[in-house]
């Protein structure tokens, strides 16, 4: 007879049962207790209960701890690729890899907007990767509030117009803040993707000795 503790974790309980499993046919599998353990509300959750809010302090809680996981997979991502990339001597450990002096505010989404059709320098190619690096993109469509005119902006129309147009989200990011925009849409992963080696192509043309296969599948994962 082997004894199986079972736990069903919710946002505001968590229930379990500890049973008796039969292990040959001469015995018989039984619940030895079984229960549920209810997180009793605070004052504040008993308050935010009473004027409508829906969310509870453990889905709160499941939020922040979601949003401290995606930090901590994007710092592995930008430490890896920083890793590749100085082991290639594209970059040192004094290189600046952020806009730095008067006049530089938007000088990445520069180099980013125009990797795809004209040379940049291999420390100019570390930093447009880095910002990409930033942001893994949606498998599915994400909606974005600009916060400036309460507009909502859909990927998939997004994704149509770049298409209709031949741009990239780098060269879309930039002239929105050319324009005076004071927020980023977000974009299919595969938008991403896809500009990554439309700037990795052009660069090839300049750097074919640099460039190389091995390295690009090296980056892909990075």
């Amino acid at each position: 007879m082997k004894k199986v503790l079972g736990l069903d974790l919710g946002t505001t309980s968590i229930g379990w049962a500890l049973v008796n499993q039969a292990e040959s046919g001469e015995e018989k599998s039984s619940i030895i207790r079984a229960g549920v353990r209810v997180n009793p509300l605070s004052v504040e959750e008993k308050d935010s209960f009473e004027k409508g809010k829906a969310i509870t302090t453990n889905a709160d809680r499941t939020l922040k701890r979601s949003a401290r996981r995606n930090l901590q997979r994007y710092k592995l991502r930008r430490e890896a690729l920083i890793s590749l990339l100085k082991s290639e001597n594209w970059i040192s450990d004094e290189t600046l890899l952020s806009e730095n002096g008067n006049g530089t505010t938007f000088e990445t989404y520069r180099l980013r907007s125009s990797a795809v059709t004209e040379e940049i320098t291999l420390e100019q190619l570390a930093r447009v990767l880095l910002m990409i690096n930033k942001k893994r993109g949606y498998k599915s469509s994400r909606k974005a509030d600009s916060g400036e005119d309460g507009q909502l902006i859909d990927g998939m129309a997004l994704a149509k117009q770049m298409y209709d147009q031949g741009l990239t989200p780098g060269q879309v990011l930039f002239d929105l803040l050319n324009k005076g925009k004071k927020f980023t849409p977000d974009f299919y992963r595969s938008d991403l993707q896809a500009e990554m080696e439309l700037i990795w192509n052009r660069q090839c043309q300049y750097y074919p000795d640099i460039l190389s296969e091995s390295l690009w599948e090296q980056l892909k994962g990075k």
